[in-house]
């Protein structure tokens, strides 16, 4: 069974006969990677968005487990059900790293006993040092509160994880273990990756990859390891 699944969904900002997309039916699994690309304003954030909870489709609907999330009700699924890296952090600034973690894994139901502990472990994974972690967010550089944001989506109790562009801030070597991270969340842990990405590297390593193009898009399955 599907985990996510558009069906028959269109989006459009103001006027129905340009459609940013529109009928589109896919599926998405747990234990899969997915990437979505495209140039610039077809839709790859936005379709991000509708996957995570974060807007509604104008026609169509999008199912979570086969129940509609607009059903679920966004705020319930957006806090339960999926886990997002946000281009801009979206961090709690008067948190330290840590806390922000840790605050996520509440939220989200983690069955962690010693969530302080597994929540340096992940912010270790994404090369955050403990004297970092219990840092203010604010005092980090903008690569750092990214690798925050990554670690705080990997430790929350998540079937689906949804980022964007999440390496876009990294050094090329701190991107690919990033990327190996969320390759082993997919097919070691089970989980659902949707990333948006413009690196077509990344793209090419990808379970699935999903190219946007005005109003339509077109699948590709890959199955790569980063090299």
């Amino acid at each position: 069974m599907s985990l996510l699944t558009f069906q028959q969904t269109g989006y459009w900002y103001q006027d129905k006969s340009q459609p940013l997309f529109q009928d589109i039916t896919i599926s998405f699994e747990k234990g899969k990677f997915y990437t979505i690309v495209g140039a610039s304003g077809t839709g790859k954030t936005t379709f991000l968005s509708l996957a995570g909870g974060l807007d509604t489709p104008k026609e169509g609907s999008i199912l979570y487990n086969g129940k509609d999330i607009s059903k679920i009700g966004l705020t319930k699924f957006r806090n339960q059900y999926v886990s997002i890296v946000f281009q801009s952090y979206h961090l709690i600034p008067y948190m330290t790293a840590l806390q922000n973690v840790t605050t996520a894994m509440e939220i989200t139901g983690s069955k962690e006993n010693n969530k302080d502990a597994f929540a340096l472990s992940m912010l270790k994974k994404v090369g955050i040092t403990e004297q970092q972690a219990r840092q203010r967010v604010l005092t980090l550089s903008g690569g750092q509160q990214q690798r925050v944001s990554i670690a705080r989506a990997f430790s929350c109790n998540t079937d689906l994880i949804c980022a964007d562009e999440p390496t876009g801030n990294l050094d090329e070597d701190t991107s690919k273990e990033i990327v190996r991270l969320f390759q082993d969340l997919a097919r070691k842990d089970g989980k659902c990756i949707i990333m948006v990405t413009h690196d077509e590297q990344i793209a090419k390593v990808s379970d699935i990859n999903i190219r946007l193009s005005r109003g339509s898009f077109t699948v590709k399955e890959n199955g790569t390891a980063v090299s």
